[in-house]
Order: C-alpha cells, then sequence, then structure tokens
C-alpha cells in the first residue's frame, strides 16, 4: 500500500465492455490534474461541485480521445474526504485505458488496491470495520449477506466494538492511576465493582463473539453435502434446488460416480451444495472410486443433508460418530409413493422429489429447516445487527484472554501493576477491531485486498 498525500487515479468500474466506465481521481490536486486532461466551458475548475459536466478529455496535441461526464467532489464531502473528481466516459476498454493513461501524464500516480477506501479510512469517513463492509457487499451472494454487509457499512460494528473500548477506558484510567499516585489516596476499586465492569465488558466481547460462524457462512458460504443410498433422489434433490437438471438423474442405481458442485440461495444463505455417489457396497471399482470421495466429502463437510427413501422401510446412513457434532438435515424424500411408518417419526423434512416434478412446498420447509440449523433464520438472526469476521475474531479473542489474566491480577492485592499491562493489551486488541490502533501492517493486509479503483 502506497497511501500518501499525491493524487491518485484508476478505473473505479469492473473490467470489460460497457455502457460506461468510471474513472475516480483523487487527492490535493485531482481537480487541476483532471482539469488539465479535459476541456469544458468555463473550465472544470468552475465547475459546479456535484453536478455532471460535459468535457472532452483530450491528448497533449489536442486530439479528442472521448466526450465524458466529470463530477467535481469537493473535501471533506468526498468519499474519500479529499478533493474527488469522477469522470463517466464510453466504456470500451480502450477508450477507458486511454482517458486513464491521459490522468497520469498530467500528474496522477495509479492508485494501489484499496487505496480510496483507505484514504476515506485515514481521512475519518469512515471505520476499518466500515471499510470492510465494503468489500462484503461487493461479494454478496445472498440478500441476508448484503443485509449484513449493508449494517456494518453503517457502522454498527464499530459502534459495538468502540462502545466496549470506551467501558474499558475507564477501568485502565482507574488502575494506572491507582499505580501512579499512591500517595493520592486513590480507591483502587479492585473489589467487586472493578471486577463488575470488566465481566460487562467480557460479556459483550462473548455477544460479538457469537457471531462469528454466521459471519464465515454468509460470507464463504456452507459447504453442504447432499448423501444416502443410491437412488434415493439426491440428484433429483439438488436439480430441484437448483431450479433446472444439473445432473443426471436415472431409476438405475449409481448413476452419479462422482461429485457435482453448484452454489444455490437458500433463504438468504449460500450454500455451496455437493452431490455425492450414492454410498453402498460394491464391486464396480469406478463406483468405488466415487464412494470413497463421498466419504471424504462428508467428513469434510459444514452441513450433511442425508437423504433417505421414505417410501421403504430402511436406516439411517450416517452414525452419530460420523455426523460429529455438524449440522445436519434428514430429508424423508419419495413421499409421493407414500411413507413407511418407519420414518413417520424420522424428525425430517418430508419431500417429494423425482426428475418429473419438485415439491416446492417441500423445498420451502427444507430451507426454513436449513436456516434454523444453521441459526441464520429471521428470528434468529434479528438479534444480530452484524456478524465479525476471522479478523474481528482474532483481536476479541486476544481481548478477551488479556481481560481474563487482568481480571485475576485484580483480584490480588499486589497485582494492579500486571493487571494494568493486561488490560492495557485488552485496549489495543478490541481497539484493532475499529482501526483505533496504529498497526500498519493489518492496514496493508486488509486494503490490500480490495479491487483498484475502490
Amino acid at each position: 500500500m502506497n497511501s500518501d498525500s499525491t493524487t491518485v487515479a484508476a478505473i473505479a468500474s469492473a473490467p470489460g465492455v460497457g455502457a460506461v466506465s468510471l474513472i475516480r481521481v483523487s487527492g490535493v490536486d485531482a481537480v487541476s490534474i483532471s482539469a488539465s486532461a479535459v476541456r469544458c466551458i468555463g473550465g472544470l475548475e468552475n465547475a459546479a461541485e456535484r453536478y455532471a459536466t460535459l468535457c472532452k478529455v483530450v491528448s497533449k496535441d489536442g486530439a479528442v480521445i472521448d466526450e465524458v461526464l466529470a463530477t467535481v467532489y469537493r473535501n471533506p464531502r468526498s468519499f474519500t474526504g479529499e478533493d474527488v473528481v469522477e469522470l463517466a466516459c464510453h466504456g470500451g476498454v480502450l477508450v477507458t485505458r486511454r482517458v486513464l493513461e491521459r490522468l497520469l501524464e498530467c500528474g496522477a500516480r495509479s492508485a494501489d488496491p484499496g487505496e480510496f477506501s483507505r484514504r476515506a479510512f485515514e481521512n475519518g469517513k469512515m471505520d476499518l470495520t466500515q471499510a470492510e463492509g465494503i468489500m462484503d457487499l461487493i461479494s454478496a451472494q445472498t440478500d441476508l449477506a448484503m443485509r449484513a454487509a449493508h449494517e456494518q457499512m453503517q457502522g454498527k460494528l464499530g459502534v459495538q466494538s468502540e462502545r466496549l473500548r470506551e467501558d474499558l477506558i475507564g477501568v485502565v484510567a482507574h488502575v494506572e492511576a491507582f499505580i501512579d499516585f499512591p500517595d493520592e489516596d486513590i480507591d483502587p476499586d479492585t473489589g467487586a465493582a472493578m471486577l463488575k465492569r470488566i465481566d460487562e465488558v467480557l460479556v459483550g466481547i462473548d455477544k460479538m463473539l457469537s457471531t462469528a460462524e454466521q459471519g464465515r457462512i454468509l460470507r464463504e458460504g456452507v459447504r453442504t453435502v447432499i448423501c444416502g443410498e443410491p437412488n434415493v433422489g439426491k440428484s433429483s434433490l439438488l436439480n430441484g434446488l437448483l431450479g433446472y437438471e444439473r445432473a443426471i438423474v436415472s431409476d438405475v442405481e449409481g448413476t452419479t460416480r462422482d461429485t457435482v458442485e453448484e452454489v444455490v440461495n437458500i433463504q438468504g444463505i449460500p450454500l455451496r451444495l455437493i452431490d455425492t455417489a450414492g454410498v453402498r457396497v460394491s464391486h464396480d471399482k469406478i463406483e468405488q472410486q466415487g464412494i470413497v470421495r463421498s466419504e471424504k466429502q462428508i467428513e469434510l463437510a459444514d452441513l450433511i443433508i442425508e437423504v433417505v427413501d421414505g417410501s421403504r422401510p430402511g436406516k439411517r446412513l450416517l452414525t452419530e460418530d460420523q455426523i460429529a457434532g455438524r449440522k445436519h438435515v434428514l430429508v424423508i424424500n419419495k413421499n409421493d409413493l407414500g411413507v413407511d411408518e418407519f420414518w413417520e417419526n424420522g424428525g425430517g423434512v418430508n419431500i417429494s422429489c423425482t426428475h418429473e416434478s419438485v415439491d416446492e412446498q417441500g423445498l420451502e420447509k427444507l430451507g426454513n429447516h436449513i436456516a434454523d440449523e444453521l441459526l441464520l433464520s429471521e428470528s434468529a438472526w434479528g438479534g444480530h445487527a452484524v456478524a465479525i469476521n476471522a479478523r474481528h475474531q482474532e483481536c476479541l479473542n486476544r481481548g478477551k484472554v488479556a481481560l481474563v489474566a487482568a481480571r485475576a491480577g485484580l483480584e490480588v492485592s499486589v497485582g494492579a501493576e500486571f493487571a494494568a499491562l493486561d488490560l492495557r493489551d485488552a485496549l489495543d486488541a478490541i481497539g484493532e477491531v475499529a482501526g483505533r490502533v496504529d498497526t500498519e501492517e493489518i492496514f496493508d493486509a486488509i486494503f490490500g485486498a480490495f479491487c483498484i479503483g475502490k
């Protein structure tokens, strides 16, 4: 990351051919550099702020490169908090590149990945969690993920972490005052009141940490394996969930020999569906390889959808040891043929999916069941404004460890000095969530993952 006071420029729209491309320029000389590259009535320096101005981008020798709409944003009323000019040009790959090259020729520097967002952060336009929310919004695959990203962009996660940090600042100040001024009769407050304040912060940390799994699911999707014996309707279920025929469906057992993977949106949750070969004893070498792969996928799954034929008596394919505490949903298929009494109290979702018809009501019930199992139903999700990511989780866990150590130190009469060090560590760790601690490596890692132009 090369964030400095120079003026930077980059293409802010997606690569490829489109109707319009957007080029963003930001920095103290953004207006003057852009004015050197364009010609418009009255000059770009005098253009009304936030109004589109028709301009022509011209080369050094006066040849017209493109006709664009230029919009000027004066600091601090811009995304980055600096002077910003945005040029909307025609969306061809060549013309967009030529406009950018002209801006660079006039004195701008090519922006690094995420540099505009980093400048916004450094100029106080957003905290670190809001910047990460931008990337979550861009990469969101479902409505629920988009909703969580919007909440984070509104600063709700930053507010939560900052509230914990402010509560902790009072504890740190009190303990350090007691250490620094022993003759001033400052109450060390190492009794129940101080411990209660620390416990309240710990409760707040645990509440934020409880959203980590939901956050991982929303950002990465759920690795979901559809498994079962041959000819129970696994591929039919996959096709039903996708809404089109992705897997071959046949009455012949053992049709699926390899895993089939697709991504589907179920109740706002991205599921990475993996249809597997039916598991049974087989002497066919190719089918055996498919079964081995199925068993491997089951071991790696976040969510297991076990499909059984509800029209005939049978047994569950997976044992509790094989499920091993992972999320598990039982689907009792082929209800159109009747439900055998063996499955009447099976505790699963009754459904009827064939290669000819799809049970829409059954699929809806399955979606609700999956959302409940993953704790991402509307009732479960409603209490969470946002869900933390892996970086937030690591910061909060470090803060929790330090707070627990500080609490133990305050419970003994000679532990105030050690507790103060642990409290400082906790304060720094919690501050890193929203970027309140100046850790350059962290900033580089976060903004370096952004796309150029953002």
